[in-house]
């Protein structure tokens, strides 16, 4: 038996070429207020947060969190490293509790959820190159050949250039596709008729034969969304992602009840009990919990126990290979999103900067290989010169 030795927390600050911000690229919740400058500023992720967690054989896991890095790395050296090290990397269910209790009049959502979860990936990266099987056959093993992806960006845009992309897109072979909304409850009814112009834009490429997605990121307001749902139907989205702001689990269960357009959300919520009420209320009929903030790995397999049990599909948030795991070893998790690899602009793209082995996708799937341990994520040496990194 090996224990955990030390807990390595380092933060990866971008200092590379950026695609600018433009106007109406994505609604989000700073839209409800009066604001200067790129209202999206605080929901771009050009910061990353890697954990290594070492054995005392010198076997390392990887995980990492996007969300706040400096504050969760501040989170893990100064509370969750202490309690971790020194246990079995097995014991993992104990090691999960232990973070969760110990810390839980403070750390049960938000930067103690996020540290709780880098922690937790990166145990089950080390358990499964412990023992040399990737992470899914630990969880069950495959529940599928390959694992379709849809190609989640079509950032709103001029009408041509989202046709544009969505027609590359199509002929590498997608048959789903994610795009936001630009316009909310501020831009009034010019910027609804906006909206549905982009909507049977892309329609009229895609056709009616591929998945067509549909995201607001919590830039909407409850009565703008059921005033919208009606007018969406007739382009037969397969979700409406975050309508409105994710504490309004009210008006996420009245959107979903109008059974109109499918809603989905909880890429927003922390922990297996957060999960559990979106479901209990019957707010979504997808849910997204992002496994770098609702726990880990080891809360997202309880959440999908749950989310079965209710006949709610599971579709991670993000891509990044611990998604993909998660996907691959649960017959509930349809699909998987996929940002494709692009230029840094939001920062989900940083997964490709920081590591290597992620899966890209080919026509439209991904696989994973049955040999490689753990993940089959490490740390890339290949854009050093694009981060400053902090210790």
């Amino acid at each position: 038996m090996t224990r955990i030795r030390s807990i390595r927390t380092r933060v990866w600050n971008w200092t590379g070429p950026t695609l600018p911000p433009q106007g109406n690229f994505c609604t989000n919740a700073s839209d409800a207020l009066y604001e200067r400058g790129d209202a999206m500023a605080s929901f771009r992720f050009h910061q990353w947060l890697t954990c290594e967690v070492e054995t005392e054989d010198g076997t390392i896991g990887l995980g990492n969190a996007a969300l706040a890095p400096t504050v969760v790395k501040k989170a893990i050296d100064d509370h969750y490293a202490p309690l971790v090290i020194g246990e079995d990397p097995f014991d993992s269910a104990y090691i999960w509790e232990k973070m969760y209790r110990r810390t839980h009049a403070w750390g049960r959502k938000g930067i103690g959820m996020t540290a709780m979860s880098a922690i937790d990936i990166a145990i089950w990266d080390l358990m499964g190159k412990l023992v040399g099987k990737p992470v899914f056959k630990l969880l069950g093993g495959r529940t599928k050949e390959k694992i379709p992806v849809y190609y989640s960006k079509l950032y709103a845009d001029t009408i041509p250039a989202m046709q544009a992309e969505a027609e590359t897109a199509m002929q590498n072979g997608y048959l789903a596709f994610k795009s936001r909304f630009g316009f909310g409850p501020k831009d009034g009814m010019p910027g609804m008729r906006e909206n549905l112009k982009r909507v049977e834009a892309l329609r009229e490429v895609i056709g009616y034969d591929r998945d067509l997605m549909l995201e607001c990121y919590m830039g909407w307001t409850l009565d703008y969304a059921k005033r919208m749902l009606p007018k969406l139907e007739k382009y037969e989205p397969r979700w409406l992602e975050e309508p409105v702001i994710a504490d309004d689990i009210n008006g996420y269960a009245e959107l979903n009840a109008m059974n109109s357009v499918p809603i989905s959300g909880g890429e927003h919520e922390f922990s297996i009990m957060g999960c559990h009420q979106l479901l209990e209320r019957k707010a979504v009929s997808v849910l997204q919990y992002d496994t770098n903030r609702v726990g880990g790995i080891t809360a997202a397999q309880k959440i999908n126990a749950i989310a079965e049990a209710c006949q709610i599909p599971v579709i991670p948030h993000a891509g990044q290979a611990h998604n993909y795991h998660l996907t691959m070893a649960n017959a509930n998790c349809p699909i998987s999103e996929y940002f494709p690899v692009f230029d840094v602009e939001v920062g989900n793209e940083l997964f490709y900067y920081i590591f290597e082995g992620d899966p890209e996708a080919v026509d439209g799937y991904l696989q994973l290989d049955d040999d490689t341990p753990g993940l089959g994520i490490s740390l890339s040496d290949k854009h050093l010169q694009h981060f400053e990194i902090m210790e």
